[in-house]
């Protein structure tokens, strides 16, 4: 597992538009999965232990999100021909086993992961109604792939303060994880 932390980004431009097949079968795009206050687009992959220790805190949140009017969307990035345990297959596997409440989509070209900038599993772009960057930054704090006790939800109080003001939060944490498998 190689770990990596993302940068900081400039907030403020426009979420990238994209057109992934979901592990649900159904294709997705940026305007079906946006919400009507906001949207999350989480990067994330089945293997990675850092997702795998934060998706039950992913799952709860975006519930609390979704009744706010954020859609979400997890969009899997990675190689799958040298991870297949990242594979369509398993995706719809882990969403099933799981109950995900957001769509899980594959991007085999890779090209949504680079047009966002994505560097990491999980990876965390919280846009507001007009799709606008307004936050990037982690789902909360965490030691030895254990939620810190009592750590801030920060990514849900980020996305729940632009569902209700338009913008986001001053202070805000990079994104640790395991680093993107990209193609050569």
């Amino acid at each position: 597992m190689a770990a990596s932390q993302t940068m900081d980004l400039d907030l403020g431009w426009k979420a990238a538009d994209f057109d992934l097949l979901g592990a649900d079968g159904h294709r997705y795009t940026l305007e079906k999965i946006r919400g009507p206050r906001g949207t999350l687009v989480i990067f994330m992959c089945n293997h990675c232990p850092y997702v795998k220790a934060a998706l039950d805190m992913i799952i709860a949140d975006v519930r609390g999100l979704t009744a706010m009017g954020i859609g979400t969307v997890a969009i899997m990035p990675n190689d799958v021909e040298a991870y297949p345990g990242d594979s369509l297959e398993n995706m719809a596997k882990l969403a099933e086993d799981m109950h995900l409440p957001f769509p899980y989509v594959i991007d085999e070209t890779q090209a949504a992961a680079k047009a966002y900038g994505a560097v990491c599993t999980p990876e965390f772009y919280g846009f507001n109604a007009d799709l606008e960057l307004k936050y990037h930054g982690r789902i909360a704090e965490f030691s030895h792939l254990q939620p810190v006790a009592n750590a801030k939800h920060e990514m849900f109080d980020a996305l729940a303060m632009i569902a209700a003001t338009g913008e986001g939060p001053a202070d805000q944490k990079p994104c640790m994880g395991c680093s993107i498998k990209w193609r050569e």
